[in-house]
């Protein structure tokens, strides 16, 4: 667990990574993300405004986390896979001023990460908000990416992940499937 402070549009945010097969309550969930592996390189998807990231965005009302996570990677990166959840951030307001209570997001919320090992990469369309995708080599990412400092671990974890066999028990967590 590290906690780190930034700074978004709306203020002050505390950023709170959590590793592992401990799930945070699945309706606070704002948005679900992925490390996306293709040939042993990362997927890297260039969102308009916010340069180059891991896919990944919000997950739409009535959509369980996986679907949004399948989606988003396939709206963003053109692609599919098989997935493994590796941890998420708790995303506080809570030392945050300018925090609107009645907005779209809660005082406490949380971002899923997912490692995804790509099986399919489709022909990219620009038809979302992404103008193009690039692979990049994890030792690179951090040059390249354009994101807070948890995403090194969040990438370490990803890299970790393919080398330890878990129990897949998403199907017991209502919401996931």
């Amino acid at each position: 667990m590290r906690t780190i402070r930034v700074q978004w549009n709306s203020g002050t945010v505390d950023l709170t990574w959590y590793r592992g097969v401990h799930y945070p309550p699945i309706g606070k969930v704002t948005s679900v993300h992925g490390v996306c592996f293709l040939d042993e390189k990362v997927l890297l998807v260039n969102i308009k405004g916010r340069g180059f990231n891991l896919p990944g965005g919000h997950v739409e009302a009535g959509e369980k986390v996986k679907e949004a996570f399948n989606r988003e990677v396939w709206e963003e990166g053109y692609v599919k896979g098989e997935s493994s959840f590796i941890g998420y951030i708790e995303v506080s307001h809570k030392h945050n001023p300018l925090f609107n209570p009645h907005g779209k997001y809660p005082l406490v919320g949380y971002q899923l990460f997912y490692r995804m090992d790509i099986s399919k990469k489709y022909d990219f369309k620009r038809e979302h908000e992404s103008s193009c995708r690039i692979w990049v080599e994890p030792e690179e990412l951090p040059f390249v990416i354009q994101d807070h400092k948890l995403v090194k671990e969040i990438i370490q974890a990803a890299l970790d992940e393919k080398s330890i066999p878990r129990p897949n028990n998403l199907a017991q967590i209502k919401g996931h499937r």
